[in-house]
């Protein structure tokens, strides 16, 4: 016997009520978003829909609050051009480098004016964020670099008006740390990216207005949705979104509920039967009482929930701010031994000398560059090899990732329908079955009508019959209906059997039983009134699906993998797949919740999907990662997205991080290294023997640091991110692949 709910995808049983209930996890990549308008009214909970410009997006958390990445743009080239005349105008550069400062009426004024405007026009995020840590008692970076500058700026201004007999000129030192840390900041931020758009990707979900059928009858009236209250009847066209939550009361028609749950296909509602705000009704017009408005709407809930889930990963501190905060304390104690025993020993002079490079050579260029520079590579490294890195944090913590959560359709499997099985009656050939099968199903768009289709043109017999259907119609909840080669032939399931009192031919009843049983949508064909066979459809799995789930386990990663249908259907996928542990049968509402289950193990998690209903969870694993595919809010959730729908680039991005860590110790380490052996040989703990570092050598030292950090971090342009040499796709896997199919969502 037939499983009822596997119906042909032109007729669908009504599902149980709730605004989720009857849900598949059957994603696939959508084009809904791309052409959505910008609606500028506001989303429930305040947001207002507005497109962000990643070169204008201001951070709100952390070291970069209220910097948006254009200004550290606009303020490195107008310092990066101000910086070449102090350079070339600076007797110590000239000095070093043997020729003639140009002497001009004015010349020597050059580098202090043009110093200072460097300091107060480039310097200014760094001294207010200074101010910051030390008003939230947090120093780091910001202070650091605050701290140096300030210290270069007085230090030179005191020898530039001949105070005290100081040779301390560091204007050209000033103007290289400021530019230099002002690239680093761009540079970091652009690889941060602006996440935050996914509130606004929600908001184009919703329509401007709604047609709202008056109390008394009559015409409908075009309202503002921000009008609409519970009760209100509206009416909502074929291709029309709806507006909000409600209970259709008049009227049927097939349902686009892909931006919301993440199934492509369109499902059944009618009478009493609850749709969703952002939905789409596809062929009919029906009548929707109004039951939830503004924030009690599914699309407000799965909102605060990404807002929730962003907010709550944006916390976390960047590994250079941890490095900066131990060196500024180390900094600031060595200057400060170093004015007291210089002082001591009665050297006033040298004290103030030694505690000026001190402090100035404490903040190496190469710090502030150790971790951009290395985001920056591998951003660029990743975008070659298939994924968006899209938040920083993402690049740190995929790493230390212990278990990898799949969504299962469209991720691990195709996401496409694909005729997987055929079961003639005897005395008809399985090409004969495809063939008048495929011809009923010409002129239907949907992707089963396709799948079938696509099957009978691959196959030898069935390719040779040039059979063609007229008459074309598709009966609702029922199948398709078409006059083949004079004979009427009908294409469905279940209800079909029923409508027409038919009942499965015995000589088959095993075979499409186990379809059922593993739960393959299972269609019959019927000409003239009898049963001539049935076709399996199914969502195959995909080869590299195999792959990478061995490569994740062989590298002590768990795999895990989340849908939304029945058990017994989700575990054949895991034990077909090896998976670890599977997650069956939830809600799309509930998938955030299994990531927090996971959580509260003592697991870190990656999360992999693509449908709306995936973006809380998204936001809220360690890494959220988005098939490219997916919709416009899975993938602004993500922290990570990838550009094709290869699960094996999930190992690119662990073998990118791994390989970008080490990176940044290694230049961490080195910057650090150099102030632990700089430092001290600044403040003179080598004098006794007649070695003092000067102020210009110790310039030139921050410098040299400066390149190897940077030509280190290239090295990260050898590391090989090709899914493929990853997770090598054996024949093997291709062959299985070609043998099983994962069961389809059910219709």
């Amino acid at each position: 016997m037939s499983n009822p709910q596997h119906e042909h995808p032109h007729g669908h049983p009504a599902p149980p009520a709730g605004p989720h209930a009857g849900h598949r996890d059957h994603h696939q990549g959508h084009g809904d978003h791309a052409n959505a308008a910008t609606h500028g009214q506001a989303m429930p909970g305040g947001h207002v829909n507005s497109a962000v410009d990643e070169e204008h997006h201001v951070h709100s958390h952390g070291e970069h609050a209220g910097h948006s990445t254009a200004m550290f743009k606009n303020r490195f080239w107008w310092s990066l051009i101000l910086s070449v005349p102090v350079v070339i105008f600076s007797p110590m550069v000239a000095h070093l480098l043997g020729y003639h400062v140009p002497e001009f009426p004015g010349s020597n004024w050059i580098a202090p004016v043009l110093g200072t405007i460097i300091f107060v026009y480039g310097g200014t995020p760094f001294l207010k964020g200074g101010l910051q840590e030390i008003r939230s008692r947090q120093p780091g970076m910001m202070l650091l670099i605050a701290m140096a500058i300030t210290v270069a700026f007085l230090a030179s201004w005191v020898t530039t008006l001949g105070v005290g007999g100081l040779d301390l000129d560091f204007w050209w030192e000033l103007a290289l740390l400021v530019t230099i840390m002002l690239l680093g900041h761009w540079m970091e931020m652009r690889a941060l990216g602006a996440a935050s758009s996914a509130l606004d990707a929600l908001a184009e979900l919703l329509p401007d207005t709604a047609e709202k059928i008056p109390d008394h009858g009559g015409a409908p009236v075009a309202v503002p949705i921000a009008e609409l209250t519970v009760g209100d009847t509206v009416l909502v066209r074929s291709g029309a979104r709806v507006p909000a939550d409600g209970q259709i009361v008049d009227g049927a028609a097939e349902f686009d509920e892909s931006m919301i749950t993440g199934e492509s296909q369109p499902v059944d509602r009618g009478p009493g039967d609850t749709v969703v705000a952002g939905t789409v009704a596809t062929d009919n017009t029906v009548r929707v009482r109004i039951e939830a408005t503004g924030e009690d709407t599914t699309l407000a809930g799965i909102q605060r929930m990404v807002a929730d889930a962003q907010d709550s990963s944006s916390r976390a501190q960047a590994l250079a701010d941890r490095a900066a905060a131990l060196l500024f304390w180390f900094a600031l104690a060595a200057g400060i031994i170093t004015a007291i025993v210089w002082t001591l020993i009665g050297s006033p002079d040298d004290a103030v000398t030694r505690t000026v490079t001190v402090l100035v050579i404490a903040c190496p260029h190469a710090l502030g560059l150790a971790i951009p520079l290395v985001i920056a590579i591998s951003t660029e490294r990743a975008a070659k090899a298939g994924v968006l890195i899209k938040d920083r944090l993402a690049l740190e913590k995929m790493r230390s990732i212990d278990v990898v959560l799949f969504d299962k359709t469209g991720t691990l499997t195709e996401g496409a329908h694909a005729v997987t099985g055929t079961a003639p009656v005897p005395g008809v050939t399985e090409g004969r079955l495809l063939a008048v099968a495929a011809a009923a199903e010409a002129d239907s768009e949907h992707s089963v009508a396709r799948a079938i289709v696509t099957a009978a043109t691959e196959h030898p017999e069935a390719s040779a019959q040039p059979l063609r259907g007229t008459g074309f119609r598709a009966a609702s909840g029922r199948g398709v209906q078409a006059t083949v080669d004079g004979t009427e032939v009908l294409v469905g399931g279940p209800n079909m059997l029923r409508e027409f009192d038919l009942a499965t031919p015995t000589e088959i009843t095993e075979t499409t039983e186990a379809w059922a049983d593993r739960g393959a949508g299972v269609l019959h064909v019927v000409q003239d009134g009898q049963i001539i066979g049935a076709v399996a459809v199914e969502d195959r799995v995909r080869p590299e699906s195999r792959a990478v789930v061995r490569a994740l386990q062989h590298h002590g990663v768990k795999v895990a993998m989340i849908t939304g249908d029945a058990r017994q259907v989700a575990q054949a996928v895991g034990v077909d797949l090896g998976i670890n542990e599977v997650f069956a049968e939830v809600l799309p509402q509930d998938k955030d919740a299994k990531v927090t289950e996971l959580q509260q193990r003592g697991l870190s998690v990656a999360m992999v999907g693509d449908g709306v209903n995936d973006a809380p969870a998204l936001a809220r694993a360690e890494v959220g990662i988005a098939i490219g595919a997916g919709t416009d809010v899975a993938m602004e959730s993500a922290g990570v997205v990838l550009a094709g729908n290869d699960p094996r680039a999930v190992l690119s991005m662990i073998e990118l991080s791994h390989a970008s860590y080490r990176k940044m110790i290694q230049n961490l380490v080195w910057a650090a290294g150099y102030n632990i052996a700089a430092v001290p040989l600044a403040a003179g703990v080598l004098a006794p023997i007649g070695f003092v570092l000067s102020p210009a050598v110790g310039a030139i030292l921050m410098s040299l640091s400066t390149i190897i950090v940077a030509l280190n971090a290239q090295l990260l342009r050898r590391t090989d991110l090709d899914p493929a040499h990853l997770a090598t796709t054996t024949a093997e896997d291709r062959n299985a692949a070609a043998r099983s199919a994962a069961p389809a969502a059910t219709h």
